[in-house]
């Protein structure tokens, strides 16, 4: 494991998780990225996209908190990459995702749900080639046959939200969910080089956790190795 001395500075962003109600249920908002594209060319992800200086200030010039900036760069991203226009108070937090890999940079990241606009999906070129809406579960199966790319923070989101059968009932789900810190480290196996995936809190095989430890056996990971990435949590 990286040690805490050799991790690039974090920088903040935001993505937000669009969803509408379907003819079949719950649909997410995907868009592909330039197969060219310097960062996660050719996978699919949600709208989101860095915190800029101006996102730290509110209309009077005062500054705000960490998570205001954030909310306030999910929802100019959203703008600038869907052409959904949101309010603040349609937001609701979801995750926090922050790399504790030596990585070139790291993005401390806040996962926001909303409901769709009415207005069109129209793409900005250069930061995405194609959209879809589709089910959370139909994602994941196109993953699982190799046909859509995703990264862990996209996969796990989608997975929590497989499930809900409605906007109604995911955004009730949320308010009512505590907020988790997705403090990723690597799995990597013993005596191996290679990581098989990535792991949080409550895994036996976490390092640093609170209390000095956790149960033996207990997991909370995400296998990545080989196709269909493997999920587990368990529960106490």
């Amino acid at each position: 494991m990286e040690t805490v001395a050799q991790l690039a500075p974090l920088e903040d962003a935001c993505t937000v998780v669009i969803v509408r109600d379907g003819e079949a249920g719950l649909e997410t908002l995907m868009l592909e990225r330039p197969a060219t594209s310097r960062s996660f060319g050719g996978v699919w992800v949600f709208p989101g996209g860095k915190v800029d200086p101006e996102d730290r200030l509110d209309a009077a010039g005062t500054a705000v908190d960490d998570l205001a900036a954030a909310r306030a760069a999910g929802l100019r991203e959203l703008a600038e990459e869907t052409g959904q226009a949101l309010g603040v108070e349609e937001l609701v937090w979801l995750s926090q995702w922050t790399p504790r890999q030596a990585i070139p940079r790291r993005f401390r990241t806040w996962f926001m749900l909303a409901p769709a606009s009415p207005e069109p999906i129209v793409l900005n070129p250069d930061e995405h080639e194609r959209f879809t809406w589709l089910a959370p579960s139909r994602v994941l199966e196109l993953h699982a046959k190799g046909d859509m790319k995703l990264v862990p923070p996209t996969w796990v989101t989608l997975h929590n939200l497989d499930g809900a059968a409605s906007v109604e009932q995911a955004i009730s789900d949320a308010k009512a969910r505590a907020v988790f810190a997705y403090n990723t480290h690597l799995l990597v196996p013993s005596g191996g080089n290679q990581p098989d995936g990535v792991l949080w809190a409550g895994d036996e095989a976490y390092p640093d956790q609170a209390g000095g430890g956790t149960v033996p056996g207990a997991r909370h990971r995400l296998t990545t190795k080989s196709l269909p990435w493997v999920f587990e949590r368990t529960e106490h």
